[in-house]
């Protein structure tokens, strides 16, 4: 959604000719866009990521007109060395590629896989761990302003042992607000197996997140925006960095209620 640039009443017809050819132009049949952002703090799920610290976030994504598309993100993190208790592991890089498609008049879906990738990190090297590095498959259908996806790991969680099978339920809907402002609400479900915390048996590391996004786009690719997001993780449990976490900081709950802020130029 784009901001409509002025146009000069002594140019209008021409414009609107170059418009109405430019519909009827076939479909390219490859694109191929780069983004580079900045963002408060870097949340993922609503879990933090960068120890509530500012991240560099830039990707690319290809599409070809036939559905299928790839892509790749890159960003820095902390949750490694807060969490997982290793002394490396200080980048994310996704990799992630699908196909969408109609399934039916107004019902679009998207079939994928995301390789969520930590080079050089060491999780695991404590016992209770496993490495970071993490492969999801995901199925998502779109009808209107409404998106539902579902996600499913395969192999451990992040670094999570015996996590093969966590779950993400995600569905989300984008209204348009008009002069280039969009909200999203959003909720959400994490289920991670065989995770226990004392007295939590086997499912210590479940729970729901919520978050409320308004985002404005000013148009040549620079758009902005904040997030107001949160979780029903308990504080003092699962996401509690602990005091043998090797680099952190110590004793901080990673799943708290939040506020953040970004921006992003795509170009």
């Amino acid at each position: 959604m784009h901001i409509q640039s002025k146009i000069a009443l002594a140019t209008a017809f021409a414009i609107s000719s170059f418009t109405s050819i430019a519909q009827t132009a076939p479909q390219p049949e490859n694109s191929l866009t780069y983004n580079v952002g900045v963002v408060s703090q870097y949340r993922y799920r609503a879990i933090e990521q960068t120890s509530g610290k500012p991240a560099i976030q830039a990707g690319l994504d290809y599409a070809h007109k036939s559905g299928f598309y790839l892509g790749a993100f890159a960003t820095n993190v902390t949750w490694i060395k807060d969490f997982n208790q290793a002394t490396t592991g200080d980048y994310e890089i996704d990799v992630y590629g699908g196909y969408k498609g109609e399934l039916i008049k107004d019902v679009t879906y998207d079939l994928g896989v995301i390789t969520y990738n930590y080079p050089g990190n060491n999780s695991g090297v404590t016992a209770g761990y496993s490495n970071a590095d993490t492969k999801e498959f995901y199925v998502g259908m779109t009808y209107g302003v409404v998106t539902a996806k579902y996600f499913q790991s395969v192999g451990d969680f992040l670094g999570n042992l015996n996590s093969n099978g966590s779950r993400y339920f995600d569905l989300s809907a984008t209204f348009d607000l008009g002069n280039g402002l969009s909200l999203t609400p959003h909720i959400g479900r994490q289920t991670i197996p065989n995770q226990s915390f004392e007295s939590i048996v086997g499912n210590a590391a479940d729970y729901n997140d919520y978050s409320l996004t308004l985002t404005k786009d000013f148009g040549k690719g620079l758009t902005a925006y904040v997030t107001a997001l949160g979780t029903s993780a308990t504080e003092k449990q699962f996401y509690q960095t602990t005091p043998s976490s090797a680099n952190s900081q110590l004793n901080r709950f990673l799943a708290g209620n939040a506020a953040l802020v970004g921006i992003k130029y795509s170009f």
